[in-house]
């Protein structure tokens, strides 16, 4: 089942307070198993690009059923790039974002953008241990 809207908030406050925490201004996206939407905010300083760079790590997330950091490495093969072609270009393999899972499905993603990949990837974790 996907992620719902409840789950969705309590993982941006969480990961927003973990932003905060470590001084950096990002953006959070939720989206559900297909990659879809759910709730998304940009945080106060957080540059203009950084919403569509979540979602697009989120995407790739929820599309592979791992974190965005493990599908770095094969971002260039052919296959991805085919597989981001289909998307029209919007699935971002940069470290920064984490599935969301019950039992062995995929529920959804977080992602975030704005830090370094390091602390976007911690403050992704942040968000999901929230729920």
């Amino acid at each position: 089942m996907p992620v719902s809207l409840k789950d969705a908030q309590t993982i941006l406050l969480a990961a927003e307070a973990s932003a905060k925490k470590v001084g950096v201004n990002v953006s959070i996206t939720v989206v559900d198993n297909r990659g879809d939407l759910i709730a998304s905010i940009r945080m106060d300083g957080a540059r203009y690009f950084t919403p569509d760079i979540s979602k697009g790590k989120a995407m790739a997330a929820a599309t592979f059923g791992v974190s965005s950091a493990t599908l770095t490495e094969r971002a260039g093969s052919p296959v991805f790039q085919s597989l981001n072609l289909m998307h029209g270009g919007r699935l971002v393999f940069s470290q920064g974002a984490v599935p969301i899972r019950q039992g062995v499905g995929i529920e959804g993603a977080v992602g975030v953008s704005g830090g370094t990949p390091q602390q976007d990837e911690d403050i992704a974790n942040a968000g999901l241990a929230a729920v």
